[in-house]
């Protein structure tokens, strides 16, 4: 049964966007819901039936890795470019618009990736149908490029309205004669009223100047967009969704972890159905270090939610013995906790599940042809037993992270609870390489407290958006006190990110460094050498494993 939160359509204005399998496409939907406007990202397959079944007010294509003219390709159906609703292309999605509707894409004479300066064509001051798109923009301004192929001949009834160096035809428009157009063949193309856009750029990265501004742009001028989207309207509709799902006498077990993710869910529940939420609290021994003590204290003692511990630690490690692959790792935890879940909702009783699964976590565990490959299993995801005895509510499954602690905040709940670093469901068993033991653990969870320590007492906790240790798989050669060693080796791991969809290695001061590294080599018996990760994601994810 399809989540009832998957509903939100029925109660924003939406806008769809179809995914190609860009590393960008999730970024798309940020900037349109930092604009106040809701956006969902859907697969390029989606069948124009479904799509017209969400009345979107219009529709944007990704970016994506393929060409557009090679085997194989991902396509939308030909019938959703006769959708009565505006469209925008960007990248491989201005490709497949000029490909689908008699236009020629081939290979570029040359690349172009990386900044570019983007040149306004004196005509889009005069064509009313898209100068609104421009509004606020210069007529010259830096884009982010990433493409090989380029469109060579323009579809029918489209016309440039800027141009790079090297790319004429950088964006494109449908702007037909009062009687439509015609391809080669006479046969008709667009009906003269369709709005249709294209950009060879990226206007959702960062890179390129003023490009949320197009996008608000698009959606507000050319699609109509009020913008309705904010988290304090999303706390009432979320509520009664919550209510509606579980009826008057539904019994709800929460997963709640300590988390930012399960706070602010166990948070939202407790409000919308009181005592018929229980929160329960799995020590499943793979938390860090005073982790049980400081989730009961905040949760309980601060925030109210009602709230039990139950101390399955051995169970986790004895189901883990042994097993060393990351994926497998994630699915024996999933299965476990709802092993543990359905123990405790057949003591009170529950027909309902508890999870705080982001979009994030939705968008990285589902893979289909064409568009971003899985990337990992989440445990509240993939991770999940076919039979299972609980039925799922996933209030936050399709908010990103900025999101769930604005959310947070309209809720009540305290700055330092927001603010918190993500800590993955699986817990410490994902930053430990290899065997999951108690000894490993231990050298973790020491490593793990230090490098914490170390980073609030620089100030610098707050700077970036995930830190954590990471425990590898191997053992390096040291000497100590005049003696050979042959010890475990620590890698630190610090990012700054939004979205955690993409992070930038964050640049600690090498004299932070220097004490951290220090630190755990003194402190921390078993650890001789200490490594930093200066890896961004793409190409590596946040967590090693």
């Amino acid at each position: 049964m399809e989540p009832l939160f998957h509903a939100l359509h029925r109660h924003h204005e939406l806008i769809a966007v179809l995914d190609f399998g860009s590393q960008y496409s999730h970024l798309i939907a940020r900037r349109l819901r930092e604009e106040g406007i809701y956006s969902e990202l859907l697969p390029y397959s989606v069948s124009v039936e479904a799509l017209r079944a969400l009345q979107p007010r219009g529709v944007i294509l990704s970016g994506g890795p393929a060409s557009v003219y090679a085997e194989g390709a991902p396509h939308v159906q030909r019938q959703l470019f006769e959708l009565p609703v505006p469209m925008l292309g960007i990248c491989y999605g201005l490709q497949e618009m000029a490909y689908q509707l008699g236009g020629s894409v081939e290979a570029g004479t040359k690349m172009e990736f990386g900044r570019a300066q983007m040149r306004l064509l004196s005509s889009v001051q005069s064509d009313h149908m898209y100068r609104q798109v421009w509004e606020g923009v210069p007529d010259v301004f830096s884009v982010w490029m990433s493409h090989g192929d380029a469109m060579t001949r323009l579809p029918p009834g489209f016309v440039d309205l800027a141009a790079t160096d090297n790319c004429p035809h950088a964006v494109v428009a449908y702007a037909p004669t009062a009687n439509g157009t015609a391809d080669a063949a006479g046969a008709s193309t667009l009906p003269p009223a369709a709005l249709r856009i294209g950009l060879q750029f990226h206007p959702e990265v960062t890179h390129t100047e003023h490009g949320a501004r197009i996008l608000a742009n698009f959606c507000r001028h050319l699609c109509g967009c009020r913008g309705d989207w904010s988290m304090e309207a999303y706390v009432a509709e979320a509520m009664q969704a919550v209510q509606q799902q579980v009826g008057v006498s539904g019994v709800v077990v929460g997963a709640v972890s300590g988390g930012v993710d399960s706070t602010v869910a166990a948070v939202l529940l407790s409000k919308a159905i009181g005592a018929r939420f229980h929160a329960l609290f799995v020590d499943n021994g793979l938390l860090r270090q005073d982790e049980v003590d400081e989730v009961m204290q905040r949760l309980s003692g601060r925030l109210g939610v009602n709230l039990r511990c139950v101390d399955a630690s051995s169970r986790f490690l004895q189901a883990l013995q042994g097993v060393t692959d990351p994926e497998q790792k994630r699915k024996v935890i999933g299965r476990t906790f709802i092993e543990v879940f359905d123990a405790e909702a057949r003591r009170v009783q529950a027909q309902y599940l508890l999870q705080g699964t982001l979009y994030p976590d939705v968008i990285e565990s589902v893979s289909h042809k064409g568009p971003s490959a899985t990337i990992k299993t989440h445990h509240n995801v993939g991770g999940l037993p076919a039979q299972m005895q609980l039925q799922l509510i996933e209030p936050l499954r399709y908010l990103f992270k900025d999101e769930v602690r604005q959310l947070g905040r309209v809720l009540g709940v305290p700055a330092e609870s927001v603010g918190r670093h993500p800590f993955p469901g699986p817990g410490l068993a994902i930053r430990i390489l290899g065997d999951v033991t108690p000894h490993r653990l231990a050298v973790l969870r020491a490593a793990d407290a230090i490098f914490l320590e170390e980073l609030r007492a620089a100030d610098l906790y707050h700077c970036v958006g995930q830190a954590f240790a990471v425990l590898l798989p191997c053992k390096a050669v040291g000497v100590m006190g005049d003696c050979r060693t042959y010890e475990e080796v620590i890698a630190l791991r610090a990012v700054e990110t939004t979205d955690y969809m993409t992070a930038d290695w964050y640049p600690i001061p090498y004299a932070v460094l220097k004490r951290m590294a220090n630190r755990i080599v003194n402190e921390v018996r078993g650890v001789n050498r200490v490594v930093y990760d200066i890896t961004s994601k793409p190409p590596a994810t946040i967590e090693w494993e």
